[in-house]
């Protein structure tokens, strides 16, 4: 990024950062710019006021990622013309020859993360219905098949976490039955769906607007593979948020009903290598934040007594 992304901090860096913004032809006519610091996206982001237009979100990034920037618009257009709740882009293109940009409608709201524990429980597994619903309509969306499939794929970047993992300066303790629950059962990923995912569904990247689900955001790490595999962040993130709403989400998804015995076979699988997966993420990614994430990865273990049960007890018990 050029230095001017880095140095904001006062209304002359604000009025500096309006003056950039309106070299940029859709916005032009902007009168005010805030920036937004939340998320752990490298992106930087800032919401526009345009005169007599709903407000926009811009996001100014790298020029190398321009071709998934450009995919990333053509992911959300396909999904908004299905109905999916989310931002319609606006605009990409490139600000200098360092930098690109992309625009698209701003979703008015409060992180769902930051509102739901102030709802009424009735009130947090009713948004979580509705996001539910909303993840089962986003794994409509056609992808191509790939060369090698999920289980393939999968398994090889699990294999690669594992060597990671066995590296790492901190580990779980008694993590044996834990990979050898995950290395006994990875053929159950054999001939799964292996559709189009959001990969960061949490109520984080959810936008609640007047006590109703406004929309799904950031979807700039969308990947393909197996549906089931969306549900992991439940047990990490959603949870420790609401209970309520993990619970709604998991019946939206499923139209009201209860998921069968092959959903929470794969939710534990995926969940398992998810604390595998998380130690070293942490660690390479967020270290100061590795005390945090491992009590995350001890409630999941608790949850699912060392994944001798597939069902995890926050979901079981509150029911």
């Amino acid at each position: 990024m050029v230095e001017f992304m880095d140095n904001q901090n006062s209304s002359s860096s604000e009025s500096g950062m309006l003056e950039i913004v309106t070299r940029i032809p859709e916005l032009r006519n902007a009168l005010q710019v805030e920036r937004i610091s939340r998320g752990y996206s490298l992106d930087h982001k800032f919401k526009v006021v345009v005169p007599d237009q709903r407000n926009m979100l811009l996001r100014i990034f790298p020029c190398c990622d321009m071709d998934d920037k450009r995919q990333e618009t053509h992911v959300l257009a396909a999904l908004r013309e299905m109905g999916v709740l989310c931002s319609t882009p606006l605009g990409v293109g490139r600000l200098d020859e360092n930098n690109g940009y992309m625009i698209l409608s701003y979703l008015e709201g409060e992180d769902a993360s930051e509102v739901l524990p102030s709802m009424s429980e009735q009130q947090q597994y009713s948004i979580g219905l509705k996001a539910g619903a909303e993840l089962e309509r986003i794994h409509h969306l056609a992808v191509e098949k790939q060369a090698e499939s999920w289980y393939i794929r999968k398994s090889k970047k699990h294999r690669r976490y594992v060597d990671r993992y066995n590296a790492c300066p901190v580990v779980m303790e008694s993590d044996q039955h834990i990979l050898n629950f995950i290395e006994e059962h990875l053929e159950w990923m054999k001939d799964r769906p292996d559709g189009f995912q959001h990969d960061d569904f949490h109520p984080a990247n959810l936008i609640v607007n007047k006590g109703e689900l406004a929309g799904v955001i950031d979807f700039n790490r969308a990947d393909q593979g197996d549906p089931v595999h969306e549900f992991l962040k439940l047990g990490l993130f959603a949870t420790e948020i609401s209970i309520p709403y993990s619970i709604g989400q998991i019946h939206g998804y499923f139209d009201g009903h209860e998921p069968d015995e092959g959903f929470w076979k794969m939710y534990s699988l995926y969940m398992a290598m998810a604390l595998i997966s998380s130690v070293v993420w942490i660690q390479n990614v967020k270290p100061e934040e590795t005390e945090q994430m491992m009590m995350k990865i001890e409630r999941v273990r608790n949850d699912h007594d060392d994944f001798r049960s597939m069902i995890p007890r926050w979901y079981t018990v509150n029911r």
